[in-house]
């Protein structure tokens, strides 16, 4: 399965619902959807595998005031190892 991206625009909150394997080729549709949003939140609780650019891409993400909801352990804990 590729990746889905969902967007839920609630007043200036977009949540981008992400679905699937999140790998480094879909990083750029995923920028172009985050273009423009105020407040992005991306919603992880149906991400089924991420590689190395993409945990990379996050923890960016996270750092510039991204919200990570429903991030998974694992993930959580790789983007705190590519921190160290």
């Amino acid at each position: 399965m590729t990746l889905k991206i969902e967007r839920d625009l609630v007043e200036k909150l977009t949540t981008l619902h992400l679905i699937g394997r999140l790998r480094s080729e879909d990083l750029e549709a995923l920028k172009q959807q985050m273009n423009g949003c105020v407040t992005p939140v991306l919603d992880l609780a149906s991400v089924t595998l991420v590689d190395v650019d993409a945990v990379r891409f996050l923890g960016s993400c996270e750092s510039d005031g991204v919200t990570l909801l429903h991030c998974p352990a694992y993930v959580r804990e790789w983007i705190h190892r590519e921190r160290q």
